[in-house]
């Protein structure tokens, strides 16, 4: 994957022509205007440095972040949340395709469409496109990540052009939340012929038509992705023109070229030399926000490559409480992160602590009190200083991604701090796809995992925890934590829900299936000329289409006209 070139300018006469290679890649566009090229309140390209490349931007089939980020300009929802990401209720959620909703019946929700929205080729939107999503959605054939979080609807039916009903099985405080944020409706008339068993890699995915702020431009693989805006967008015309994302290989390159002005915008800045670095850039404003993303050292509670037995050592509750107790989560988080991440109570991103989890304790350091659990459970030091008990060694191997290198430094701190109490831990680095494969089946001891979460932690707790989640690769199991989620999920009020989530995160705790290590604050970087910058917590870019450049600030690649 190559970074491309830098932007060069030529003189020619007296018109001035510049060539965006690096945002285009193969399809080199040159455009040739006179200087003021596109002058009004409508102009602006913004350009994001993405480490990595999308796979396909067909919602339903995919959840990685990158895709998200594109089709998002790409395809509404029915009504989003606002910039405090609540998930509960409706009150704080905003009208998208759906200019308005009602309650016809306590588990009856009805949306009427705005007649306005149009996608992209001109066809209406309608009651059917949202009927088609539904049932693509939840269709095992799509398999979308988002299916589990429609279980509770029951059906959803279009009573009119305009208007379609969805039904529920029963009363919960997120009802609306669920009907509105895990789908993004699709044109039913493009997509109806097209098996949705080959949905993956369909060429839609590469070329999609949607109804959003921006319409799809080209894709370069390799290379860039552009958007152009939708000048008839019914919510308000974008006021920047076109968005690029330029694909680099890594976090560092993306870093660079938004420093040396190569980009204009980065989400997640991670570490604090990029902060730091992204600070003393005159051009650049750092943005603040709370993260999404939280990070475990996660054990595996069956024998590594044998799901049949327990794990010899970390089969063993007393042993995990242990290292949970002995591991000094505040001074890493320091280290690693400078202030800029904070040791989560449990598996809850910021974005999640200040909604849902702020008043949930932390569990202390205290490695004296790890000592005599582990005295108590049988464990005695060994010559070397490693705990043995009846011939096993207290050891294990922590799986780490290679290309993180902020969960490379944490691997290397457990490792010295565990070593005090008598435990072996070996490193094994890995590329982040070999690491996913060896946790789908069961080929490792623990692994440090990170988790990006949506508003709600009806979604990611159950999925990374329950009995037989998707993506519990650790086989945690407990009937009592599973009850606990049970009645957080399907309580009818607010507090009840909110009391289940924290008495099942007592439990966990208690448990100690893995070692809460740390929940970023992010920090974003976006060049200083463009204005109205708003970052969601759930979806940094969800409202760039509101974003501005005046027209005194126009840089030259703003002034390009197609």
């Amino acid at each position: 994957m190559t970074a491309g070139n830098l932007m060069t300018m030529h003189a020619v006469s007296r018109l001035r022509c510049w060539v965006i290679a690096p945002l285009l890649g193969a399809m080199t566009i040159t455009s040739c205007a006179r200087r003021a090229g596109c002058a009004g309140d409508y102009c602006g390209t913004v350009v994001f440095a993405a480490p990595g490349e999308p796979t396909t931007l067909l919602p339903p089939v995919t959840d990685e972040a990158l895709d998200r980020d594109v089709f998002g300009q790409l395809f509404l929802k029915l009504a989003d949340v606002g910039p405090q990401a609540a998930t509960i209720g409706d009150s704080s959620f905003e009208p998208a395709l759906a200019a308005r909703w009602d309650w016809p019946t306590p588990l009856t929700l009805r949306f009427h469409l705005d007649p306005r929205a149009r996608w992209h080729d001109g066809t209406p939107v309608t009651a059917s496109d949202v009927v088609f999503t539904w049932q693509a959605y939840t269709d095992s054939a799509v398999d979308s990540p988002e299916r589990p979080a429609l279980q509770h609807i029951v059906a959803v039916t279009a009573d009119d052009s305009a208007t379609v009903t969805f039904r529920f099985d029963h009363r919960y405080p997120e009802m609306f939340f669920d009907a509105v944020y895990h789908m993004r409706v699709l044109p039913a008339h493009l997509l109806r012929t097209i098996p949705r068993s080959t949905w993956k890699g369909a060429a839609f995915g590469r070329a999609p038509i949607g109804d959003g702020p921006y319409r799809f431009a080209r894709w370069t693989p390799g290379q860039s992705l552009e958007l152009t805006a939708d000048s008839t967008f019914f919510l308000g015309r974008p006021h920047i023109r076109r968005l690029i994302w330029r694909f680099t290989a890594d976090l560092s390159v993306a870093v660079t070229q938004v420093i040396a002005g190569e980009a204009d915008a980065l989400q997640v800045l991670v570490t604090p030399a990029n902060i730091v670095r992204a600070a003393a850039t005159a051009h650049l404003a750092l943005y603040p926000y709370p993260g999404s993303v939280y990070t475990t050292l996660s054990f595996n509670l069956r024998a590594n490559g044998d799901s049949t037995r327990a794990h010899p050592v970390l089969g063993d509750a007393e042993v995990r409480r242990a290292l949970v107790l002995a591991t000094d989560r505040q001074r890493m988080a320091q280290s690693v992160f400078a202030g800029h991440a904070q040791v989560p109570p449990g598996p809850i991103s910021q974005m999640w602590h200040a909604l849902w989890f702020a008043d949930l304790p932390v569990p202390a350091y205290d490695t004296a009190a790890a000592d005599r659990l582990l005295d108590t459970d049988g464990w005695r030091r060994g010559a070397d200083g490693t705990r043995e008990r009846g011939g096993v060694r207290l050891s294990f191997r922590i799986a780490v991604p290679s290309s993180s290198g902020s969960r490379k430094q944490y691997a290397q701190l457990i490792q010295e701090e565990l070593h005090l109490v008598g435990v072996a831990v070996s490193i094994d680095e890995m590329e982040a796809a070999t690491m996913q494969d060896r946790e789908r089946t069961g080929a490792y001891d623990a692994a440090i995992e990170s988790w990006n979460t949506d508003p709600s932690p009806a979604s990611g707790i159950p999925d990374a925890w329950i009995t037989g989640g998707g993506g519990n690769f650790g086989h945690y199991s407990s009937l009592r934590f599973d009850a606990q989620v049970h009645a957080a999920l399907t309580a009818e009020t607010p507090a009840a829900s909110l009391a289940a989530w924290h008495d099942a995160l007592a439990t966990l705790s208690a448990d100690a299936p893995a070692v809460m290590l740390y929940a970023l604050d992010n920090v974003a970087a976006i060049d200083k000329r463009i204005s109205g910058v708003q970052l969601r917590p759930d979806e940094w870019w969800a409202d760039v289409w509101r974003w501005q450049i005046a027209p005194g600030r126009l840089a030259e690649r703003d002034r390009v006209v197609q």
